[in-house]
């Protein structure tokens, strides 16, 4: 097939209009068939469920070309389970997960000609999402709800691609005590906002939540989850039942653990432990990993000794290999690649 005239190789993260979309609603107990349209505008009456109570989650995944010249997607799967639990967490109805990934494998085939060659650093990035679409005035669930997917070819998720970032530790909670931290709802996006946009006027890349309750422990940014290399090697992820579970980040676990033979933990990390740290780096579907260079704590910097320059050895390492896997250059695990087309 052949690709759109688009200038991949300085591509930014942004939406850019493809050609067809899926949309499917749930209505009177079920879902309908569902299929690709293409409007890419929404209709909907001022008091729409979304609109008054923020009634929404989201997923995020890729596409890519293989060295192969393949088509493929990652752990899309996981995707499909992840927006279930977000489903459950919002009182929206769950999503067959057969019916996600035929939605995957839909919008892919249909926008083929978006998705950027191999070796262009480029991906298409596809977000599937739900909401209440019915008028709703009493505050409650939504009785009439749409599950929509759009795709959009995109570049590196932070400007300048891989490069040590600078992060500042936040005066700001991403989400409450038991509240929806653990899943993807619009809403603990919508708490970052203001944040992130602070940040960035004062010069940091991202903010560093820490666990809302004592506000010692290290959590996640507001949109991907931490990954820490200690002075002994070891890779070590923050634990907390209000981290959203980043697909990114259980698979670089896997890989840093069955790939590189390298010790994993998955535990509590205190705030006063990053000056120990070696290596820190930022992952998601969006990024994959980004790395951090420094964290700013109130005026005082911890840089970490794997510098600004470049990622640290191990996360190279990390990084390296699950992109080898993305792209078809390393062997995957079972059920990892959906390949959409040959």
């Amino acid at each position: 097939m052949d690709k759109k005239n688009i200038d991949w190789g300085n591509l930014g993260f942004g939406y850019m209009q493809t050609d067809k979309r899926y949309v499917s609603t749930w209505k009177d107990g079920a879902w309908d068939e569902g299929g690709l349209v293409d409007d890419a505008n929404i209709t909907m009456n001022e008091c729409a469920c979304v609109l008054q109570y923020a009634q929404t989650a989201f997923e995020g995944l890729k596409a890519y070309t293989t060295e192969d010249g393949k088509i493929v997607t990652f752990r899309p799967d996981l995707n499909a389970q992840r927006l279930q639990d977000s489903c459950r967490g919002l009182c929206m109805p769950v999503l067959p997960e057969e019916k996600f990934l035929d939605a995957v494998d839909q919008v892919v085939s249909a926008n083929a000609a978006y998705v950027p060659p191999f070796g262009s650093g480029a991906t298409l990035y596809i977000r599937p999402y739900m909401f209440g679409i019915n008028s709703v005035i009493g505050v409650k669930p939504a009785d009439e709800f749409q599950f929509r997917m759009f795709c959009t070819p995109v570049g590196p998720y932070f400007k300048g691609g891989v490069k040590p970032l600078t992060i500042r530790v936040s005066d700001v909670d991403r989400a409450a005590p038991h509240g929806t931290g653990n899943i993807k709802a619009g809403l603990n996006y919508a708490m970052s906002l203001r944040n992130i946009t602070d940040a960035h006027e004062k010069g940091f890349d991202e903010n560093m939540y820490l666990d809302p309750q004592t506000r010692t422990k290290v959590e996640e940014t507001g949109g991907a989850n931490f990954l820490f290399v200690t002075k002994d090697g070891t890779v070590v992820t923050p634990k907390s039942g209000s981290i959203l579970p980043s697909i990114t980040r259980r698979s670089l676990v896997y890989v840093a653990e069955h790939y590189l033979s390298l010790k994993v933990e998955e535990r509590e990390i205190y705030k006063t432990e990053l000056k120990d740290m070696a290596e820190a780096g930022l992952c998601g579907t969006a990024a994959v990993i980004s790395p951090v260079g420094k964290i700013v704590d109130h005026g005082e910097e911890i840089c970490l000794p794997s510098g600004m320059s470049a990622m640290g050895p191990v996360t190279q390492k990390l990084y390296d290999t699950l992109t080898g896997i993305q792209m078809g250059r390393i062997e995957a695990p079972e059920g990892w690649i959906r390949v959409i087309a040959d």
